[in-house]
């Protein structure tokens, strides 16, 4: 209990909590390396892309964007430490060092963090925003930024703890079998906290639903109703359906299994399932970017000025409307048709 393991090898911590270190590719980790390449590729690529909009379009200079540009931030550093987990998995883990091994899982743990905490702040922003009767939130700069700071400051905290503080390298006997150099009480410590999280987030956007609805039923008993904002509100609402439910669809199972890890379930198979179900999780940020792509107009039509930009300059005649912002650069709003109706905007 009182002796510390600081230069045991990775091997020794493996054996200890049971769980299998290869030394050698088998078929489960090559095909568990090959799509967790594809996905970190794909997410690193989309939230690119999510960055490159908010910074190229002057409308995305308000808080909400901000916030989008910090989540899309988050969750390409999620990419980046998911592609480095990638290239540090398999047979490659037992030449980790302890310090190499626990940086592995800071970066991993810090983005994911980083990303849950800023789909919360998002939320509590459309609350302000709703609850206030605007598009986009007055909130000052300054305090964006100051909550940005404050995600970052809790995620890298909650990233760096095991490390220096919540591991158990002097505790073998509360050491994780699917983390074998975490303390068990992290993994459930960290389980709990998504899982406040997402209740806080359930509960913000259930009171900006019924406040919506209620708001549009007033609203339409009126003649002068204009049928703009209730489809603008109602297409806010899908939104954060769609989003809340592929939060719960990508974290549910990751952490369950960490959950029934942390509280030493001797009977739970959760090594089976551990490396798919961070794969569903890290997925999350390449569900996110594709969520605000499709949902919101205004950067559906970024998305395609910068996809396009160089595909006009060859074949202008098969997209005329996009030709003359491409090809000068303006700032003109394009409004395409949809269903006959132009497209209404429907940010998160």
């Amino acid at each position: 209990m009182g002796r510390c393991y600081y230069n045991e090898t990775i091997g020794f911590f493996y054996n200890n909590s049971g769980k299998e270190l290869s030394l050698h590719w088998r078929p489960k980790d090559v095909v568990v390396v090959a799509l967790g390449l594809t996905v970190s590729v794909l997410v690193l690529l989309t939230n690119l892309l999510v960055i490159a909009a908010i910074a190229s379009n002057r409308r995305f200079h308000q808080p909400i964007y901000y916030l989008l540009g910090n989540l899309a931030a988050a969750d390409l550093f999620a990419g980046m430490a998911y592609l480095f987990l990638m290239f540090h998995t398999g047979p490659r883990t037992a030449r980790l060092s302890i310090k190499g091994w626990f940086l592995r899982q800071g970066l991993l743990d810090t983005s994911l963090t980083a990303s849950v905490a800023t789909l919360l702040a998002i939320a509590v922003e459309r609350h302000r925003s709703v609850m206030a009767v605007q598009l986009h939130s007055r909130l000052p700069r300054g305090r964006v930024v100051t909550l940005i700071v404050g995600v970052w400051a809790a995620a890298l905290g909650l990233g760096l703890l095991p490390a220096h503080f919540w591991h158990c390298l002097c505790d073998l006997d509360s050491c994780s079998r699917m983390v074998p150099l975490f303390s068990r009480s992290y993994l459930a410590a960290w389980a709990l906290s998504s899982l406040l999280v997402f209740l806080l987030m359930v509960a913000v956007y259930t009171r900006i639903f019924f406040y919506v609805r209620r708001r549009v039923e007033r609203m339409a008993e009126h003649v002068s109703c204009h049928p703009r904002y209730r489809e603008t509100t109602l297409s806010l609402v899908k939104t954060v359906v769609i989003i809340l439910g592929a939060f719960v669809v990508c974290w549910t199972p990751g952490q369950v299994v960490l959950l029934l890890d942390g509280l030493d379930c001797k009977s739970c198979n959760v090594l089976a399932v551990e490396k798919y179900f961070l794969l569903l999780a890290e997925a999350n940020s390449l569900v996110n970017a594709v969520v605000y792509s499709c949902r919101d107009a205004e950067m559906r039509r970024t998305f395609r000025r910068l996809l396009c930009c160089v595909c006009l300059r060859w074949s202008s005649h098969k997209s005329t409307h996009y030709s003359a912002s491409a090809r000068t650069g303006a700032s003109t709003r394009i409004m395409l048709p949809e269903n006959g109706r132009p497209l209404m905007d429907s940010t998160l």
